[in-house]
């Protein structure tokens, strides 16, 4: 069994939503390959740090240079057991690479575990995999998640919700519970 799992990408992705499942799920022993269309292991995208600071909505600085460790376009879905989509701003331009599209659609189609973060599921709307599922996302997301007939699930910006093979949180605060659901829908078992 692969213990591979493919990470979608690009520039502006959330920073903590991109480098911490990649050095989590890395020192658990499985393989991340993180890619990004139009660009090959390598280079790197550029992300951007959102917070909460009491604002209406959260802000945005300029995060750090994260390096693609594998090519977008040696991409084969059937060589991965788990797939990651990151927020930020990057979602909303991936969305429109039909090849990100049958990418998300093949991991959906065979059931394989989705992790999805905050504007992650502008892709999983775009995709068309939300219907009749439950997702959470970043609130300002939630009409995405509507329209796409998913039901968007309003809860604490620490929690995560799993539906079948859809583990979907608001951010990265819910981290902890987010990404202990998605080790668990891939089967993995962490004893202390």
């Amino acid at each position: 069994m692969s213990k591979q799992i493919l990470m979608l990408v690009g520039d502006y992705a959330e920073d903590y939503e991109t480098m911490v499942p990649f050095q989590f799920l890395n020192g658990l022993g499985y393989t991340v390959h993180a890619v990004c269309p139009d660009k090959q292991a390598g280079d790197y995208i550029a992300t951007a740090i959102h917070d909460f600071e009491g604002e209406q909505t959260y802000s945005e600085k300029r995060g750090h240079n994260f390096t693609l460790n594998y090519d977008f376009d040696k991409v084969n879905p059937d060589d991965y057991i788990g797939l990651v989509i990151p927020g930020g701003r990057a979602p909303e331009y991936l969305r429109l690479n039909e090849r990100v599209i049958a990418i998300v659609r093949d991991f959906d189609s065979d059931e394989k575990p989705i992790a999805a973060v905050c504007h992650g599921a502008q892709l999983l709307a775009a995709a068309g995999v939300l219907r009749g599922k439950t997702c959470s996302a970043y609130p300002a997301c939630a009409p995405d998640v509507r329209a796409a007939g998913g039901e968007y699930a309003d809860i604490d910006v620490t929690e995560a919700v799993t539906d079948g093979h859809l583990i979907t949180a608001p951010a990265w605060p819910a981290h902890p519970a987010w990404l202990a659901q998605f080790i668990a829908a891939l089967g993995a078992k962490v004893h202390i």
